[in-house]
């Protein structure tokens, strides 16, 4: 405890976007429709899937999970940067700034091995379609989500401790719209390098390791979909397989982006813009590409919205 730089009990001031102020009024429009749009269409899904009957299923089971994720993971950081945008105060506490790390790290965490545990149903779904609901128990499904937020907050725990328990030094700003782990480690007093190598080994576990099960499982996957011989069959499994892959790709693309570089080398105004897609652009685009192609849901939307006419 005796090496927190108490300098910085004051808080931060989040840059931002104020380096382009031609840019913000824009970006703040931008932002709130997307946001919106965000939480419309991840609230949709997660309500969808409770209330049919027939989205009760282990995919539908974790895309909620995916979902409240996401809600999470844009509420954290989202309404901060639109009152940046908006109003002339741009700061943020200590406790804020770390409580936001905590969270984001946490919740991006779960997400990682969630997509995994996405990819092992998708896995079971088409190579073992026969013993599917039998290796898929309700019990199963419960236990590995358990596991991904329990794997998710281990993982925040480890690197904001590692975060918060290193000296800072310098000016209190921090060139970027939210509390970053890049940034924050631009304001070490010391060499990071330690830190950095503990969090690397962190990352590549949380990051690395699940993105590589996630590509091996698709190996399987495209092996089971070439022994199929029938055009159909090939389309129902990529129907079922290509939204995840999607998701995957979007997901794990930005996160080796910002987290496997080394922090020297790190882009901060880059940063900001790449950080903009994975934490604006994402979590919105989720919920259209798991409904667009996928006939259970958008079912499932028509006859809740056909439920409620009828009502009327």
């Amino acid at each position: 405890m005796g090496r927190f730089n108490t300098s910085y009990r004051d808080g931060f001031i989040l840059v931002g976007f104020s380096d382009w102020p031609q840019l913000e009024l824009a970006l703040f429009v931008f932002i709130s429709i997307f946001y919106s749009l965000t939480l419309f269409g991840n609230t949709t899904i997660i309500a969808l899937s409770c209330l049919d009957h027939r989205l009760h299923t282990p995919m539908y089971f974790f895309l909620c999970h995916l979902s409240f994720l996401d809600l999470c993971y844009t509420t954290n950081i989202v309404p901060q940067l639109l009152i940046n945008l908006h109003g002339s105060d741009q700061t943020i506490t200590y406790g804020g700034c770390m409580a936001q790390l905590f969270i984001f790290l946490a919740v991006g965490s779960t997400e990682s091995v969630l997509l995994v545990v996405m990819a092992f149903d998708r896995y079971a779904a088409v190579c073992r379609p026969l013993h599917y609901t039998t290796i898929m128990h309700p019990c199963f499904c419960q236990t590995l989500a358990l596991i991904s937020w329990a794997g998710g907050f281990m993982n925040s725990v480890v690197q904001t401790g590692l975060m918060m328990a290193m000296p800072l030094c310098g000016p209190h700003h921090l060139n970027h719209f939210f509390c970053e782990m890049p940034v924050l480690l631009k304001l070490a007093c010391e060499d990071p390098h330690g830190t950095e190598v503990k969090m690397f080994v962190a990352r590549v576990i949380i990051v690395v390791f699940p993105a590589a099960l996630i590509l091996g499982s698709y190996v399987h996957i495209a092996q089971a979909m070439l022994r199929v011989r029938s055009i159909a069959g090939h389309r129902k499994a990529f129907g079922t397989c290509g939204s995840h892959l999607l998701v995957v790709s979007l997901f794990y693309g930005s996160a080796m982006y910002t987290y496997l570089q080394p922090t020297h080398s790190y882009s901060q105004s880059e940063g900001k813009f790449v950080a903009l897609f994975y934490t604006i652009i994402t979590p919105m685009l989720n919920p259209l590409i798991y409904t667009l192609r996928n006939k259970d849901v958008k079912g499932a939307l028509r006859k809740a919205l056909w439920k409620d006419r009828g009502s009327r």
